[in-house]
Formats: structure tokens, C-alpha cells, sequence
């Protein structure tokens, strides 16, 4: 089946009783069990829901996994799959990665003995030059936050299966709609169910996704152990987003293009990042491995100044942190999402602003863009 099908579909047969077309919210905690020690299918909400399998079978196959496990954020599904890791071990992370990824590793998990080196992941020669012999992840994030770099997805699995490392790829500004990374070498991926996914700035959630069946057993072990699990009610809303997603990346897509035509031609635009310009250094690599482009568009501006007057102007653009979902929103990268990174390897410029173009008509979101510049 394909994709726009597999969303609607795919672990989501009718209700059995009543026939009832939407997965149920299945709000409970505890099971009755027919008999002592003996549970039906489920003992205890933390370690399986109805709710929350239908939305772990849908995101499973449309990422071309095998299983999925949904978590109460992204950095709750981070922190679980870095558990997998022992002190000791070593991670490469992207120089150019969302702020709470490196927030992690270095104010929570170097202090528990992960080691991690921080390498430029579009540059394949460097990610090799930078493995140990203790490196067991390679950290890929592409498109990048908040940068917009690509990485060679199939070029950087290659590297590290070569090191008897895992690749694992965060694809949350992507989305399987647009990218897909276990078919391209990947052995895991992760969201923040909250962005894309969700798509309608309501939840919080996470997610991993594997085709490895061992650490998938040990993921869901981990899972209940350590229960960062999501509600049954942000599993529904999840489920429903998953059923528009192909829709609305369309609509994300279509509305960035004409936004980074209004920045590419205007004067007080210093430098626009977007994978879909032919310019982009890694444009022919986001041509080969992207369906699409995506919603996500970065620029910068001449000033401190000027980025924080833009900033504060739009209407349309709401000035929030968060991205993905269908409303368009605008933020400074270096004082909001990536503040924890100041004065790290990955500090990103003052003068840069990051947008979240939503699915409102695009003349609209242009007109009020310029409007803001000007």
C-alpha cells in the first residue's frame, strides 16, 4: 500500500465490537486479568495500551520498521535509547543538532560516563576521522535544526556499521513523507511526535522506530522500566495527525517555496538556508534522498537588531518555540530553542530566524512576511 493508505490504515482496523472507525481511547490504568498472574494482554497501562500500539504499528509502517515505541516526548525517546548505551561508550553528534539533543549528552549523560565528540556530519571524511574504537552511535539529524544542513544519510550508516556503530536519524523535520531513513542504512529513528507527526500543536510525545528486532526488546524493556510513556489521549491525537500527514507536508512544502522566494530576493536578507535551493551546499544530496524539501526555513538578517524587530512583527507568524504543526510560527534560534548551546561548538548566530511555515495560503504568509521586513 502506499503511504497516504498505510497512515490511514495501518494498525487501525475497525473496532471490533461496534465497529467504530477511529482507534478508541482506551483511558485506563490497570486490566482485569481472568485469572492470578495471568493477564489477558495487558497488566498495567505503562507497559501497553490499545491506544498506544495502533500509533506505534501506524508510524512502524510508515517509516518501513518493524516496531515502534511511542514515549511522553522526544527527549524521553532520546533518553531511552541512549540507556541502551553503558559508561564509557562514546556518541558522534551532528554540529548542528536541536539544542535538547545536546543539552543531554552534555549537561546529563556525560556526568553518567557517555562520552561524545561533536563533528560535521555533512562531511563523511570527518565523521570517519572522528570514530573510536568505542564509538557505538552516530547521531544524524537532516535536515538540520536550526541550520537546514543535509547529511548523506547512506554515506554516514555506511561509516558507522564500519565501526560496529549504530546510525540513528533524528527525521523530525523531515518526517517519513518526505525521508526515510531505514531505507537508506539507518538502524533507528526517532521524532519528537510533538512537531509533524501530531501536527496540530496539541501534544507532546516521541518516538523510536528499528527494523533491529534485539534492540527493539530491549527498547520496550526499557520503555516500561523507565515508563516515559505517552497518555492514551496524545496517542489518539497522534493517530489522527499521522492521517493528514501527507497532506499537510504537501501544503508545508508548497508554502516554504514561496516563502525563500520572498527572502531570496529581498535586500535586507543576509542569507537564506534552505535544502531546496540549488545553491544549497546540500542540495543534490536532499535531491537524492528527500521526496520534498520541507516546511522549514532559516535566514539571517543584518543585525541583532533587525532579527528581533522581524521577529516581532509578524501576525501571522505567531512568535512561539515548537514547529510542525499547522499554524506558522517564528523564533530566534540563539535566545529561544537553542539557548543552551551558547558558548558550545554548536552556538548558532544571533542574527539568524528560524521559520515553521504552516499550511496557510501562501500569498497570505508572504504578504505578511514582507510586511514584517519592510
Amino acid at each position: 500500500m502506499r503511504f497516504e493508505t498505510l497512515a490511514i490504515h495501518a494498525g487501525q482496523e475497525p473496532e471490533p465490537q461496534f465497529g467504530a472507525v477511529n482507534v478508541p481511547i482506551y483511558q485506563t490504568s490497570t486490566y482485569a486479568q481472568p485469572e492470578v498472574g495471568r493477564p489477558r494482554r495487558y497488566d498495567y497501562a505503562r507497559g501497553g495500551n490499545p491506544t498506544r500500539e495502533a500509533f506505534q504499528t501506524a508510524l512502524a509502517s510508515l517509516e518501513g520498521g518493524t516496531r515502534c515505541l511511542a514515549f511522553a516526548s522526544g527527549l524521553a525517546a532520546e533518553t531511552t535509547l541512549l540507556l541502551t548505551l553503558a559508561p564509557g561508550d562514546h556518541v558522534l553528534l551532528g554540529n548542528d543538532v536541536y539544542g535538547g539533543t545536546y543539552r543531554l549528552l552534555a549537561r546529563v549523560l556525560a556526568g553518567w560516563g557517555l562520552a561524545f565528540d561533536v563533528v560535521d556530519m555533512t562531511d563523511p571524511q570527518a565523521v570517519a576521522s572522528a570514530v573510536r574504537d568505542t564509538t557505538r552511535v552516530i547521531w544524524v539529524e537532516t535536515p538540520t535544526n536550526p541550520l537546514l544542513k543535509v547529511v548523506d544519510v547512506a554515506a554516514v550508516a555506511e561509516i558507522a556499521h564500519a565501526a560496529g556503530a549504530r546510525c540513528v536519524v533524528d527525521n523530525t523535520f523531515a518526517t517519513p513523507y518526505l525521508q526515510r531513513p531505514l531505507e537508506l542504512g539507518a538502524d533507528v529513528v526517532v521524532h519528537s511526535v510533538t512537531k509533524y507527526l501530531a501536527g496540530h500543536s496539541d501534544l507532546v510525545a516521541g518516538a523510536i522506530v528499528t527494523g533491529d528486532e534485539e534492540l527493539a526488546e530491549r527498547l520496550a524493556f526499557l520503555q516500561n522500566a523507565v515508563g516515559a510513556v505517552p497518555g492514551p489521549m496524545d496517542c489518539y491525537l497522534a493517530l489522527r495527525g499521522l492521517k493528514t500527514l501527507a497532506v499537510r507536508m504537501e501544503a508545508h512544502c508548497r508554502g516554504a517555496r514561496a516563502i525563500v522566494e520572498l527572502l531570496q530576493g529581498h535586500p535586507r536578507v543576509a542569507r537564506v538556508h534552505y535544502p531546496g535551493l540549488p545553491g544549497h551546499p546540500g542540495f543534490e544530496v536532499a535531491v537524492r534522498q528527500m521526496r520534498d524539501f520541507g516546511g522549514m526555513v532559516s535566514f539571517e538578517l543584518r543585525s541583532k537588531e533587525e532579527a528581533f524587530r522581524v521577529a516581532g512583527r509578524t501576525r501571522l507568524f505567531f512568535l512561539a518555540e515548537s514547529l510542525g504543526g499547522v499554524e506558522s510560527l517564528i523564533e530566534l534560534p540563539a535566545p529561544m530553542t537553542h539557548a543552551s548551546v551558547a558558548g558550545s561548538p554548536l552556538e548558532v548566530p544571533e542574527t539568524l530566524v528560524r521559520l515553521s511555515v504552516g499550511i496557510e495560503h501562501p500569498e497570505d504568509l508572504v504578504r505578511d512576511l514582507a510586511a514584517a521586513l519592510d
